[in-house]
Formats: structure tokens, sequence, C-alpha cells
């Protein structure tokens, strides 16, 4: 979203949008049955959210639309907004990760949150700006028309936080260790063929001694664990003799 724009919702969000802009559905709306009457449409955006409500919940000189910041203080005024309004449950399309804040603020004050995926309203032929795009919302949500994605409950959400970054890190730890063996075998340092694991016991004491200096296989061969029966001594020593190079070994130092 450019300046301009952000400048102007910042106008906006203490002031309604203009009437004008926000004109009120047209007659054809009182012909569907209002199964959600006090119901809110959000169009979220990355730095600021455009919200609807229904057009008898506000005074008639007021919009019945308003621009709020992506703040939080903001998205604390929108809620206040929203209550003042007697909104009981609001829809929203689910865009990139920017919804997410604005959902938890909403389910935390008690609201009804209707997470719709953007594809089941992208076509709809009124959605053309923002101002529309919220009204949009806000009505198919009040006939009843919008089914909301699943969203599991607030115990899953935190566990999902913490456990898919970690599944990024493990996988990202793998990708080093080959990083790592690579290095190594840069250096004719096959020490992979003489630990099981480059990254056990044995193995990180070796790569540590490198790092810090230590050239000598037999110095190195002291590092390794008596239990270690996949290699003889005299294979270890001899897979610990390689070519050191500054640039091998500052890729080491990294993976």
């Amino acid at each position: 979203m450019s300046s301009q724009t952000t400048k102007a919702c910042r106008k906006q969000t203490t002031a309604s949008v203009s009437p004008k802009a926000a004109r009120r559905p047209s007659g054809r709306r009182q012909q569907w049955e209002i199964k959600n009457p006090h119901a809110a449409g959000v169009d979220v955006g990355s730095t600021s959210h455009y919200v609807a409500v229904p057009p008898d919940s506000v005074p008639e000189t007021e919009s019945s639309v308003r621009c709020f910041e992506a703040f939080t203080e903001e998205l604390r005024k929108l809620v206040e907004w929203l209550n003042a309004c007697g909104v009981k449950t609001v829809a929203m399309e689910s865009t990139g990760v920017y919804w997410i804040g604005l959902y938890q603020v909403l389910e935390e004050a008690g609201f009804e949150v209707v997470l719709v995926n953007a594809r089941h309203v992208k076509h709809a032929p009124r959605r053309k700006t923002d101002v529309s795009d919220c009204q949009w919302l806000q009505q198919l949500h009040s006939y009843g028309l919008l089914s909301g994605s699943f969203r599991p409950s607030d115990e899953i959400c935190r566990l999902r936080s913490l456990v898919r970054p970690r599944a990024n890190l493990v996988s990202a730890a793998a990708a080093e260790v080959q990083h790592l063996q690579k290095a190594l075998l840069q250096m004719n340092l096959h020490l992979h063929h003489v630990v099981s694991d480059v990254m056990g016991a044995t193995g990180t004491r070796i790569v540590e001694a490198i790092l810090a200096g230590q050239r000598e296989p037999e110095a190195l061969l002291e590092l390794r664990d008596k239990q270690i029966s996949k290699s003889s001594r005299e294979q270890m020593k001899a897979a610990l003799v390689g070519d050191y190079r500054w640039e091998h070994l500052f890729v080491l130092q990294q993976a």
C-alpha cells in the first residue's frame, strides 16, 4: 500500500468513510432473509483494515464503513466500535498472515469470527474497492452465505506455533550437517567413514578441535570415544590427515 493510501486511512481512523463512498446497499437486499442481523465484514490489509457494519446500526449521519490501521491500539478501537454497533459476528478473508493479529483480538473480545477463504468470494461482481470489499463480506455474512475455514482451538494454535518452527530448525540442522560433511571431504578428511555420526560425541569433539587449530592426527585421535568399534585406530588416524584450506575451514565453522 502506498504512503498516500496509508495517510488517507490514518485520517479515517477516528472518522467514518464518507457516506457517498459507503452508500447503503440497494433495495434488492431486502429480498433476502437476514440470518445474521449483527454481522460485520472486514477487508484485511497489510497496513489497514476496512470494516463494514449493518447500515441500521449507525446513525443516518454516519457511515457504516470505517478504516482502522493494523496497529494494536487501532485494533482495540475497532473492537470498541463493533461493540458500540452491536456486532456479534465478524467475517474476514484469510489474506496471508495479516488476518491473524486481528482474528486473535476479535476472538479474545468475544466475537464469533468467520475466516473466509478468499477464493470463495474473489469473483463477486461488486468487489472493486476496499470499501465495497468489506461491505460485500458484511452483506454475504448477514445472509448466512459464508462458511468459515477450520481454525483449531487456541491451545492447538499455540502448540502449532512451536512445533512448526521446531520442524524447520531440525530440517535446517540436517542441511547444515551435509554442508559440514562436504567441507570435511573437500579437505580430504574422511571423518564420516570412521565414525557413525559426525555430530556425535566423538565427531563433535574432533570438529571443534580442528576449528580451534588442532591439525595433528595423533592429538585428534585422542578425542576418540573408547566404545567406537566401527574402525581401528590406524584407520581413524589415516582419515584425520587432511589438506586444511582456510575457505573450507570457514565453511566448516559456519555449518
